[in-house]
């Protein structure tokens, strides 16, 4: 069985990363860059629009 992941860009430091949507709180709640502390919603560290509905769909 193939593990979904979610690929991640900090807006403000723009770190690169993936995470299993399990992993990740809901779209919608706060989130922190693991690089650069910054807080944001967990939408806005969507790399796309796919990871964003997979965050959705998964999370």
């Amino acid at each position: 069985m193939e593990e979904t992941f979610v690929r991640l860009v900090c807006p403000a430091c723009t770190k690169n990363w993936q995470r299993s949507p399990s992993k990740l709180p809901s779209h919608d709640a706060p989130f922190q860059c693991p690089d650069c502390g910054e807080r944001r919603r967990m939408a806005e560290f969507a790399r796309t629009e796919r990871d964003l509905m997979t965050l959705k769909r998964l999370a």
